[in-house]
């Protein structure tokens, strides 16, 4: 897995690695009064990107993740989990509305979600403004600290669990509507990559589907450097499962980087109406996705494009692709 985030005090200007099994936490602590705190994340050979903190909020290890919710300057707060940034505050609306209301919105009716992962809220929080949602099915993680989601963690229509997603997907015995992969990016020796592959998506998920359910996972940068990573396979593996395959994709600035998703359904695209369906069904306004933005997100660039129709690798437990990098918190 990777590193949860930690800082040690250190009292002179070498810097101190702390190992944690082959993953090291750089540390470097110097003797003035201004001392900033940066959290760095590696995203390809070469290149990081790192922001600075105002404080660290939470960090520890549970019993399937590491975890860590930094305050940050520039972005608010943020959620790492496995080392690697997976939400921010001022602009986690872009990933989360692309990621709840495609599928929903092209569902006929919609009354039950399940959400593996999620566990900040945000996901839920937009599939509970869907006026025809009776129930969703998150994981709790952030209560505490994400004050703009306490609205979604106390409406009674959630019902919030702790667990491996696998599991409790596995020994549920009703279906689902919608079924939404809000999970970690696969990382090398982390749990999450087992919930990209073809036999969980052919044995355990599909099966939890009802009639018409729709399944959305996010899948990965799919930036025209960094899509090979995970995004065409997570791709490929949902192809081999399920009849029809969507993916699309949007800029996030918090990520560095373009960011993909992929749905079980072509998805209706027609701009028109999609935008009359979220006037109709959606509770308050949608600050980044109308008919018009989602039509594009399905356009693909030509590299993106040819590299999903060429595509070969299929996610199994013993073929797994991961992630690039590492997140490292250090103090200078």
């Amino acid at each position: 897995m990777g590193e949860a985030v930690e800082f040690f005090p250190y009292n002179n200007a070498f810097p101190k690695v702390v190992h944690y099994e082959t993953n090291p936490i750089i540390v470097l602590e110097q003797n003035n009064d201004e001392q900033d705190s940066w959290f760095e994340e590696e995203i390809d050979v070469h290149l990081k990107w790192s922001f600075a903190l105002n404080r660290v909020l939470h960090k520890g290890t549970s019993e399937f993740q590491d975890i860590a919710l930094l305050d940050t300057k520039h972005f608010g707060k943020v959620l790492v989990i496995d080392g690697k940034m997976q939400s921010a505050e001022v602009d986690e609306f872009i990933y989360h509305e692309c990621l709840i209301h495609p599928p929903l919105l092209c569902h006929p009716n919609p009354k039950s979600v399940f959400i593996m992962g999620g566990g900040e809220g945000s996901a839920a929080r937009e599939a509970l403004r869907h006026r025809s949602i009776e129930k969703v099915e998150v994981v709790d993680f952030c209560r505490k600290h994400l004050t703009a989601n306490h609205e979604a963690f106390r409406n009674m229509k959630l019902d919030l669990v702790i667990n491996d997603a696998k599991a409790e997907l596995e020994g549920r015995k009703e279906k689902f509507d919608i079924i939404v992969g809000d999970l970690a990016d696969p990382v090398e020796g982390g749990p999450c990559y087992q919930l990209y592959t073809k036999s969980f998506y052919q044995n355990i998920l599909k099966p939890k589907l009802n009639n018409n359910g729709i399944f959305v996972t996010q899948a990965g940068p799919a930036g025209v450097f960094t899509h090979k990573e995970v995004f065409s396979s997570i791709y490929n593996t949902i192809k081999q499962v399920f009849k029809y395959v969507r993916a699309y994709t949007a800029h996030v600035p918090s990520f560095a980087d373009t960011w993909g998703w992929a749905s079980d359904q072509p998805l209706c695209i027609d701009a028109g109406k999609m935008d009359m369906k979220i006037a109709e069904r959606i509770d308050g306004e949608l600050l980044y996705l109308n008919g018009a933005s989602f039509v594009s997100s399905t356009i693909l660039n030509k590299t993106v494009a040819k590299t999903l129709k060429n595509e070969s690798h299929v996610y199994t437990e013993d073929n797994a692709r991961f992630i690039h990098g590492q997140g490292v918190a250090y103090r200078i």
